[in-house]
């Protein structure tokens, strides 16, 4: 029984680093001065360009793209013009300009690349633009949902792997965080997992690379892990977020949660 709480602790950690939705702003660090907006919803992506012509003012682009099944976006650019901003609208113009693809490579960085009819193609390397910082910090329930398989041993497996949970979080700036899960669901019920390291903050999102380590009443259920969550982040209700950490099994695993608002 014991092996087996280790082993579901351990799927917790683990997980496909895709992120469910890329919406932020993007741009090359070290090219700082323009970039693009990015808002999916579902398989659609709307992508708004502030980059500049070649006498250097500001030129508007747009792009509309679909995800092609690969894991990266395509479709079409456009170039807009309308009217001028002080004056009364009087609609816009919209030319088909060239064809963009946005390929993610994790859950913070992508290529973003563009052709303009009669320019050429620009390929860049672009990351999500952090702004602000965000408070983690919190009571929450929650639930996680994944799989654990291709186990050492086959009695290991869990291939529909459910749980449910009460999850603390405490954060320290936007350096550092821990998060202790303690499970309540019938399967896992007297399970509680700690995992804690710094935060690296890209965009919307967080990565905290550490270690984990779980109790059944107040006993170790096996060593200490590294551990990394990706695409962690606040949402309208709570937090949720992908751990990964492998232990002879393949598993993939993301959690939700909602904030306890009476805490």
């Amino acid at each position: 029984m014991l092996k087996r709480l280790i082993v579901i602790a351990l799927l917790l950690v683990s997980f496909n680093a895709r992120a469910a939705e890329y919406t932020d702003v993007y741009y090359d660090p070290a090219e700082d001065g323009w970039g693009v907006f990015l808002v999916q919803s579902e398989t659609t992506q709307f992508l708004a360009f502030f980059i500049y012509g070649s006498d250097g003012t500001p030129t508007w682009y747009v792009a509309i793209l679909s995800d092609d099944g690969t894991g990266k976006f395509t479709g079409s650019l456009f170039a807009t013009t309308g009217t001028y901003f002080p004056n009364p609208w009087q609609g816009k113009t919209t030319t088909a300009a060239g064809t963009a693809t946005f390929t993610p490579s994790d859950p913070y960085h992508a290529t973003l690349s563009y052709t303009v009819n009669g320019v050429g193609t620009v390929t860049k390397a672009v990351q999500r633009q952090t702004l602000t910082a965000y408070v983690l910090s919190g009571n929450y329930s929650g639930s996680g949902t994944g799989s654990i398989v291709n186990c050492a041993n086959p009695n290991q497996n869990e291939p529909m792997y459910r749980s449910r949970f009460n999850l603390t979080v405490t954060q320290t700036g936007d350096t550092a965080a821990t998060l202790v899960f303690s499970f309540v669901d019938q399967v896992h019920n007297g399970l509680v997992c700690t995992l804690t390291g710094p935060l690296t903050h890209i965009g919307r999102l967080y990565q905290l690379t550490g270690q984990s380590s779980c109790n059944v009443a107040g006993t170790p259920a096996g060593p200490m892990q590294a551990v990394t969550i990706d695409a962690f982040h606040t949402t309208s209700h709570g937090v949720e977020g992908h751990i990964t950490a492998i232990d002879g099994c393949t598993a993939s695993v993301h959690f939700a949660s909602v904030l306890n608002t009476n805490n």
